[in-house]
């Protein structure tokens, strides 16, 4: 598990290298590696999990000269892979997962990604000179469950990095905030799809690989030009739009014989992520997702005869309504864990929410940011480097109110638009009383971001369940969910794994009939006989900030969220109706409301994600619109 930076086509100097690294470092505290040449660069910040003592990055091999590689990420078959390279002659000097790579390259070419079962986003560089022309190629797992942010400049020289603000530290990245990003946040609450909210930056979209081949001349973007001595040794990017990715086919993953079984296939996942050469911990939230594999990590401890599992469950410290402690301590008696419950002090929360802000890159309203950031912190604190999640769950296996609702709502009914209200952070009606005129006109101009998912979804040729699932998968899951659990979980040195997310698990879902993943039947199938009774019958609740009374008059978080929509501020910035946003909040007070209190959230975030913006490209909205 790593932060990884580079840059193709363009040279990078060591003091760029090196304020990229120092942004992102906080993700690989662990080793350090750079190496540049004439129009490249790659570097690594490791967070040492697999054979800690090796694994120097940029890894490269006698066998292969010519051919680097930085990793992100874990590979779960790397035993396997490194057997199969070694039989074609390929000699390892470690047993680190990522030092397969050139390997795989050499004998694979751009289709190797295909081969990995684990999280990722690495970059390979292929040098071989004489043989080939320069060639970059990018590739992230098949979820999207780390991140790999680029930039390509007009002369089509490229910039890529872990997290965001790590790339916005190259010199040659120039990129403003997008004005329609507001619309976005109070939308969908963060932006989706390979566009950030940053115009300039995008983000490679799960299972996809991209690949550029680069040519020797001083003359800049010539397809096809062949290479005839040229002084310049710099490669040129061959199109004008250099990177095109491009979707592989999934991770293939043989189906076991009979009907699905969804215990079985989760056990054998939970006891393959459950394995590291650092101190593993699961997150206990109190729900059956996290509750299955907590059962299931700590079932395969006991059978391996290994210490027995520590899990961590968040709380806030005070009376507050719906809290799950009760629920995740009833996991970990029947479990056997050792429990910690991490008790986070609301006290604390406006002056952490700025740097959860700011660790994100990009605006993102799910107030569940600010408690995961506090409970990775304590993982880390504890002593631990790797933690079992139950993120992915609901998106795989229908477990949202929301979908529920739009897969059962009659014909003729319009549910798309009710679920594409239960995914915002304000609902239309509030989001058009709150935009000033100019702003609505630029939006109208543009299109908005909620007519686009709408229109995606009312002309889909699949059943609601599959095309609903598809979204929530692909496109929803990876920016909203995973990013946020990857970046904020490396923010403290931490390496989340996922079971959810694996081939294995996601085929699985696909297979069962849809009365079987609809509202998680099948997991609720598979947790009878081993979790509590009172976790299986429980009414579902998500795992999140109790935000209406949180935000109240007098708290540190309502203080906050008056110093940042002040209506100066708004006024200046030309898109909000600074008296309407005032009355949101005096609502707010006065009669709180989860509703509201999102909104306001959303808004609140919004403005700080604009304050985190590095000077050089943060540009008053009214400008932008």
């Amino acid at each position: 598990m790593c932060r990884i930076f580079g840059t193709f086509a363009v040279g990078a100097s060591g003091d760029e290298l090196a304020e990229v690294s120092a942004r992102q470092r906080h993700g690989g505290p662990d080793g350090h590696g750079v190496c540049g040449g004439p129009g490249w660069s790659l570097g690594c910040d490791r967070l040492a999990v697999t054979d800690p003592a090796h694994g120097h990055q940029p890894y490269s091999l006698p066998t292969v000269p010519g051919v680097l590689a930085v990793f992100n990420g874990e590979l779960y078959n790397h035993h396997r892979l490194r057997r199969a390279m070694s039989a074609r002659g390929h000699h390892f000097p470690d047993t680190c997962d990522g030092g397969v790579l050139p390997a795989l390259y050499a004998e694979h070419g751009a289709d190797f990604p295909e081969l990995l079962d684990g999280m990722f986003a690495l970059a390979v560089l292929d040098l071989r000179g004489g043989r080939f022309p320069p060639r970059l190629l990018l590739a992230v797992d098949d979820a999207g469950m780390k991140s790999l942010y680029y930039h390509v400049a007009p002369d089509g020289a490229l910039r890529f990095a872990s997290e965001l603000p790590a790339l916005l530290g190259f010199d040659g990245v120039r990129a403003l905030p997008r004005p329609d990003t507001l619309d976005r946040v109070l939308t969908t609450r963060t932006p989706l799809g390979e566009e950030t909210a940053l115009d300039g930056v995008r983000v490679l979209l799960p299972g996809t690989t991209a690949v550029q081949t680069g040519v020797r001349s001083a003359r800049g973007l010539l397809p096809g030009t062949k290479d005839q001595g040229s002084r310049s040794a710099w490669p040129s990017l061959s199109a004008p739009h250099p990177l095109q990715p491009f979707h592989r086919p999934p991770h293939s993953t043989t189906p076991r014989p009979g009907r699905p079984d969804a215990r079985e296939t989760l056990r054998r996942e939970v006891r393959q992520l459950g394995r590291a050469d650092v101190p593993v911990c699961a997150v206990s939230s109190g729900g059956l997702d996290s509750a299955l594999v907590t059962a299931l990590a700590a079932r395969d401890r006991r059978a391996s005869g290994r210490p027995p599992l520590h899990t961590f469950h968040l709380t806030y410290r005070g009376r507050w309504p719906e809290t799950e402690h009760g629920y995740a301590r009833a996991v970990a008696r029947r479990a056997g864990t050792v429990h910690h419950q991490v008790e986070a002090d609301p006290a604390e929360f406006a002056a952490l929410l700025p740097e959860t802000v700011r660790r994100l890159g990009q605006p993102n309203a799910d107030p569940i940011a600010l408690s995961t950031h506090v409970l990775f912190r304590a993982i880390r604190e504890e002593g631990f480097t790797v933690a079992l999640t139950g993120d992915g769950a609901d998106e795989l296996f229908g477990g949202y109110p929301r979908v529920t609702s739009a897969v059962g709502a009659p014909e003729g009914t319009d549910w798309v638009t009710d679920y594409t209200e239960a995914l915002s952070a304000a609902p239309r009606a509030l989001r058009e009383h709150l935009y000033t005129d100019a702003y609505r006109d630029a939006l109208t101009e543009r299109g908005r971001s909620g007519d686009a998912l709408a229109a995606r979804l009312r002309t889909t040729f699949q059943d609601r369940l599959t095309a609903l699932t598809r979204f929530e998968t692909e496109t929803r899951m990876p920016a909203y969910h995973l990013r946020r659990v990857d970046h904020l979980s490396m923010a403290h040195a931490i390496e989340a794994r996922l079971p959810f997310c694996q081939p294995s698990l996601r085929a699985l879902a696909h297979r069962l009939p849809p009365r079987a993943r609809l509202g998680k039947r099948a997991l609720y199938a598979a947790g009878t006989g081993l979790l509590p009774p009172a976790v299986l019958h429980r009414r579902k609740q998500p795992f999140t900030l109790p935000l209406a009374p949180m935000l109240t008059r007098g708290s540190p978080l309502w203080k906050l969220a008056r110093e940042l929509l002040d209506p100066v501020r708004l006024r200046e910035d030309g898109r909000l109706r600074a008296e309407r946003v005032t009355a949101l909040l005096e609502r707010q007070a006065d009669h709180p409301r989860t509703s509201t209190a999102l909104a306001v959230w959303a808004l609140l975030v919004h403005e700080l994600w604009r304050e985190t913006l590095p000077a050089a490209v943060r540009v008053p909205g009214r400008r932008a619109a």
